[in-house]
C-alpha cells in the first residue's frame, strides 16, 4: 500500500473537466483507490461524481491511497493528475 499527501494547484479546483482526466486514467484500475480531502471525506477516484463531492478547491490538501498491482506507479500518475495546473479554455 501507497500513501501519498498532495495540494491542489488548479486555480479552479479539481472541477469537472480534471475529474473526468482523472477517472478516465485510472477507471480500469484493479487494485484499491482513495482520495481524501482534508476532512477525511473519501471518494474512489474512478468515479467523477465521487471526486466533485470532496470540493476540492486551489491550495486544498489531499491524499491518495493506491493498494495493488503498480501502486507506485499508479500513485505517481494519480498525484500529477491531481496536481496539475489545468489550462481549459472557455
Amino acid at each position: 500500500m501507497v500513501k501519498r499527501e498532495g495540494t491542489v494547484k488548479n486555480a479552479y479546483g479539481i472541477h469537472c473537466r480534471p475529474s473526468a482526466e482523472v477517472a478516465k486514467a485510472v477507471k480500469k484500475y484493479k487494485g484499491k483507490l482513495e482520495i481524501s480531502n482534508s476532512e477525511g471525506k473519501k471518494a474512489d477516484p474512478r468515479s467523477v461524481l465521487a471526486l466533485l463531492s470532496l470540493t476540492l478547491t486551489c491550495g486544498d490538501k489531499f491524499s491518495i491511497v493506491v493498494d495493488g498491482p503498480d501502486e507506485e506507479a499508479i500513485c505517481d500518475m494519480l498525484m500529477s493528475f491531481m496536481e496539475k495546473e489545468y489550462d481549459f479554455q472557455r
